[in-house]
């Protein structure tokens, strides 16, 4: 049952990971809305391809147009809107950094969710988690010497599309009941390209950029988004949620060494000093890692 499971994970932490790369790549000749928005749109055209390769145009049409207007509003919150905060943070941040922000997701998971689910009210570990998680986050902003408002900037942009990220998540639980990972996700990639492209188009650049950046987009928009999505959602039904969501911890390390790898980005003190705190946070935050409680002492009964 779990023979397969470590590959499959291991394979999309190195997808999700090389992400970060090659948005930084891209940016050198495209704005961060083009970017996003071409992504989006080779991911959409790849699930609807998808959709009708397994359902027929009829069968395709049909099942778009059941998952119904929320789930193309989603995409503005899932994607346009996250996909183009991580691109400018990256303007002003490198690759690994902005992936270690990025991991924060679950941490904002957990505080959304004692808003919404009072069951889940944070507190004891999970609480401490949340306190690490945002400690970490300011460590990887502010503890370089070439620190600037910009790197604050860029940091918290990040951390803002994880927000977004965590939101979405939520909405999108009550969505999973009634509509098939697949679809819903083409869903959110048309609905996000519809707001995106628009402004992608305004920004694009007079000269077709590069092979690199060309290579780039589309190793996004294919294996970044679309594969990667079918990817996680297989191990998701077939390993359960929690294992799925291990995949955080493994993303940051996959991205920072291929930041510094290919694009020499440097890995100094407060870079790994952050990750660990956000991971850390992240462990106890989400509920993944508890800490022993006391035990209650027992009085012994009077002779």
């Amino acid at each position: 049952m779990t023979r397969g499971y470590l590959p499959l994970l291991l394979a999309l932490a190195a997808i999700w990971g090389a992400s970060f790369m090659f948005i930084e790549l891209a940016l050198e000749d495209l704005a961060p809305t083009t970017l996003m928005a071409a992504r989006i749109v080779i991911s959409a055209v790849c699930l609807v391809g998808a959709i009708v390769a397994m359902r027929g145009v009829g069968g395709a049409v049909h099942e778009l147009r059941g998952a119904g207007l929320g789930a193309y509003g989603l995409g503005v919150i899932n994607s346009a809107i996250p996909f183009t905060l991580i691109a400018w943070g990256q303007e002003h941040v490198d690759s690994g950094t902005a992936a270690i922000s990025n991991a924060s997701t679950p941490i904002w998971v957990a505080v959304l969710a004692t808003w919404f689910l009072h069951s889940e009210r944070a507190s004891g570990g999970r609480l401490l988690g949340i306190l690490l998680g945002l400690l970490g986050v300011g460590v990887l902003a502010g503890a370089t010497p070439e620190a600037s408002w910009w790197t604050l900037a860029g940091t918290g942009a990040v951390v803002a599309a994880s927000f977004c990220y965590a939101g979405s998540s939520l909405i999108a639980q009550g969505r999973m009941a009634s509509t098939t990972p697949l679809t819903l996700s083409a869903a959110t990639m048309i609905g996000a390209a519809v707001v995106l492209a628009p402004v992608g188009i305004l920004q694009a650049p007079s000269s077709a950029p590069d092979a690199a950046t060309i290579g780039s987009v589309v190793a996004l928009g294919v294996a970044g988004t679309a594969i990667g999505l079918v990817m996680f959602f297989r191990i998701v039904v077939r390993y359960g949620s929690a294992r799925a969501a291990l995949v955080t911890y493994l993303v940051p390390v996959t991205a920072v060494l291929y930041g510094a790898g290919f694009l020499q980005e440097p890995i100094g003190i407060a870079k790994i000093g952050g990750m660990t705190l956000v991971l850390a946070g992240v462990a106890l935050g989400s509920g993944v890692v508890r800490l022993p409680r006391r035990a209650v002492a027992v009085a012994a009964p009077r002779a």
